[in-house]
């Protein structure tokens, strides 16, 4: 990945008494298609809203292409912004609507006709320049909500939620049309959701955000195999998380049974946070295996069986493609590969900060 495109410096920012962000810093490259992800309230979009101009921050800098552009209006900004909301001007045409920034720039009419047709194109809309907003569906909206961005050549696509109001399968659509779009135009996208497939399907790069900090960095991959905190491995699929003891290195307790794992350096004896996803519990006859249990929940997922399986006073979430009537008593093995071990945070406060050292 290139050089370096919009650097967050120690932002600072609070909305009367309560801190949004506290001295976040943040980098973003060129061409990277980077997430902001976190549950409402974390400070996701104060972060969007910082980087399009729309907030100041109380400290810190935004720097674009290394000049500080902390205090420039939006419209000085080489960045367009695609809301929830698309905004569309319901008086205007589908045309009359994508033109509306290149007529304020004072563009040509050929020019302005042109880009209108290519940002149709691009968005598979073609022909329908003359429609009414109110005439299209909400993914055709919000479709032309980004061709209306796109025609201004913006080096940057600020995307806050902009797929929030579309059913599911049309959410998938756009999904890959996004990606689409991001390598054929090979600007930078930043975005905001709070969908965790979301981010995992279209991210180069995932930043996930609680209580505005920043609690891990890292490929979609990254973050969904190698969570750096329970947070983290919570928000981001399903996990079994267990108060665990690090009895030495590669031997982790977990409700009362001693399990082979690959994580060292922890000390002995130290209590941790052990996480194992359910797709990595393995059932087998209850005389193989470590701990043993009995299915209680069964649901078929299309892919593969939802079980729950209590064992040792826990509710185990497995996911798996055989199938374990309820009632059946069944033993669990996880590969040590399979589990992670994370510190457990001193308090709430360092819950919260728990990576942004």
């Amino acid at each position: 990945m290139s050089n370096r495109l919009i650097d967050l410096q120690h932002i600072t920012k609070s909305f009367g008494s309560s801190i949004i962000l506290d001295d976040m810093s943040l980098y973003i490259r060129e061409n990277e298609f980077l997430t902001l992800l976190g549950p409402s309230g974390c400070g996701k979009t104060t972060t969007l809203r910082i980087i399009g101009g729309f907030e100041t921050p109380d400290k810190g800098q935004v720097l674009f292409d290394g000049k500080d552009i902390t205090n420039l209006p939006p419209n000085k900004r080489q960045l367009n912004t695609v809301f929830q909301k698309y905004a569309l001007f319901t008086h205007m045409n589908i045309a009359e609507n994508i033109a509306f920034g290149l007529k304020i720039k004072g563009k040509s009419k050929s020019y302005i006709k042109d880009k209108i047709k290519y940002a149709l194109k691009l968005v598979n809309l073609d022909g329908y320049e003359n429609r009414m907003p109110d005439s299209l569906s909400g993914g055709q909206q919000q479709r032309v909500a980004i061709a209306r961005a796109i025609v201004n050549e913006p080096k940057v696509l600020l995307l806050d939620e902009p797929l929030g109001a579309l059913d599911l399968k049309l959410r998938q659509d756009m999904q890959y049309e996004l990606i689409r779009l991001k390598n054929e135009l090979g600007i930078t996208f930043i975005y905001v959701t709070h969908d965790q497939e979301e981010a995992l399907t279209m991210s180069d790069t995932i930043v996930v955000m609680n209580q505005g900090y920043i609690q891990q960095i890292g490929t979609p991959e990254d973050i969904y195999n190698e969570p750096e905190n329970a947070f983290v491995a919570d928000f981001i699929g399903d996990s079994n998380i267990f108060d665990a003891v690090m009895l030495q290195d590669k031997l982790v307790r977990i409700l009362g049974a001693k399990f082979p794992c690959v994580d060292t350096g922890f000390g002995t004896n130290k209590p941790v946070d052990a996480v194992i996803r359910p797709e990595d519990v393995e059932l087998t006859a209850p005389e193989n295996s470590i701990i043993q249990g009995v299915v209680t929940h069964l649901i078929f997922k299309g892919v593969h069986y939802e079980m729950e399986v209590t064992a040792n006073g826990f509710e185990w979430l497995v996911h798996s493609t055989g199938m374990y009537p309820v009632g059946t008593p069944v033993g669990i093995k996880v590969d040590p590969f399979n589990i992670q071990i994370m510190h457990k945070p001193e308090s709430e406060d360092e819950e919260a900060a728990a990576v942004d050292e």
